[in-house]
């Protein structure tokens, strides 16, 4: 069976459509006798892959941003578990953010993409799953590849997938001027954090992130240790800081400094618990999934240890 190849023709601001048949040509190189599925709504690269995988095909290559990255992912599980464990996922990065291909050193680009998929081995990486509620209190579940992240960062996130014109000038730039603007109304929240059984405690907290890849908002080297194949997450909590110590130390999140700072603290682990000690629907604590609305608190992240064979 051929590899279906599953395209978001919208992300990067439609450069993914207008560069398509360049793509297209590109891909057909490696792949033959591929089959093409673009996608027209949010959510649909998940069914798309869900039922390819059903019908037989063994790989799924997902050209997009971290978005469909993240979709595609998903659509590999379902309630049971990896719906075919044998199948390969590949993914050419063409959106705004490509978050997810850094943790590979990738370069950027469809370019890049398609000529790494011609010479990578597989490999088989760990995967995320995070069960938590719906903004509407209703219990949702989603995998994720790279990073999920609660707190601030979920505002953020919220914020640039409404945005329109901050992401004209790219993912990173929508990504530091959201978190520079949020961070000014953001106030902190007092949540419970249970990492396996070495961690429990009440704090105060701007952003938390569950880290099997290392980059997250657009380039932010959140969590430099990281390792998508060891079985941990590292779980990187901020912690309360003066608005404008976090402002001027918002350079170091692309660095990876910010781990030495004192109201950063990074923990491993695989499993991890996060609950609001108080919440209302005003102050909800979101949580994001390799950039997209995932839902709020109380959740629950668990580590899948090399659940999906990947082209990296």
């Amino acid at each position: 069976m051929s590899a279906l190849i599953v395209v978001n023709p919208r992300s990067g601001n439609g450069r993914t459509s207008r560069e398509w048949r360049a793509i297209e040509r590109a891909l057909g190189h490696i792949y033959p006798r591929m089959s093409v599925a673009f996608t027209t709504r949010r959510g649909e690269a998940t069914r798309l892959t869900r039922n390819a995988l059903r019908e037989g095909y063994m790989e799924i290559i997902a050209v997009g941003g971290d978005g469909t990255i993240n979709e595609t992912v998903n659509g590999f599980f379902d309630a049971n578990g990896s719906i075919s464990p044998d199948a390969v996922f590949g993914y050419v990065t063409s959106g705004t953010g490509g978050d997810f291909r850094k943790s590979f050193g990738i370069e950027a680009g469809a370019d890049a993409g398609v000529a790494h998929l011609k010479t990578a081995p597989l490999r088989a990486v760990d995967i995320g799953r995070v069960s938590c509620l719906t903004r509407n209190g209703e219990p949702t579940a989603r995998h994720f590849a790279n990073i999920a992240s609660f707190g601030m960062s979920g505002m953020v996130v919220d914020s640039v997938n409404r945005a329109r014109i901050a992401k004209l000038f790219g993912g990173s730039f929508a990504f530091a001027f959201h978190s520079a603007v949020d961070m000014l109304t953001y106030r902190d929240r007092v949540v419970r954090i249970i990492v396996d059984n070495t961690y429990d405690e009440i704090a105060p907290v701007s952003t938390v992130a569950v880290a099997n890849g290392r980059f997250f908002g657009g380039g932010m080297h959140v969590a430099p240790g990281a390792a998508v194949d060891d079985g941990l997450f590292d779980v990187v909590v901020m912690g309360t800081a003066p608005k404008g110590e976090m402002l001027k130390d918002m350079k170091l999140l692309y660095t990876g400094e910010h781990v030495g700072k004192p109201h950063v603290r990074v923990l491993r682990g695989r499993k991890v618990v996060a609950a609001p000690v108080e919440q209302t629907r005003r102050r909800a604590v979101l949580i994001e999934t390799d950039g997209e609305s995932a839902g709020r608190l109380p959740a629950t992240f668990e580590i899948l240890p090399k659940a999906l064979n990947v082209r990296a």
